[in-house]
């Protein structure tokens, strides 16, 4: 466990989080009493994601590739 002071944190906190190994806490105070704790997250677990998960649930329409409609490039491209 390490006890900093407000100041001290905010001067070197990059240095004591640096220090900090897992199951360790930074105790902050306010004047010497104790007001908030620091500690490490567990690293997240990503999963893998499968290509192809959604194969042939949807299909995209032909008109998806024609031109937008002239009033809405004009929305896109208007100056006001």
């Amino acid at each position: 466990m390490i006890e900093i002071n407000i100041h001290e944190a905010k001067t070197h906190l990059s240095k004591h989080l640096n220090r900090l190994k897992p199951g360790e806490r930074i105790i902050l105070c306010k004047r010497h009493v104790p007001v908030a704790e620091i500690r490490l997250l567990e690293p997240k677990q990503e999963k893998k994601r499968v290509i192809g998960l959604a194969k042939g649930q949807f299909t995209v329409p032909p008109s998806f590739f024609e031109p937008l409609p002239t009033e809405v490039l004009e929305g896109f491209y208007s100056v006001e």
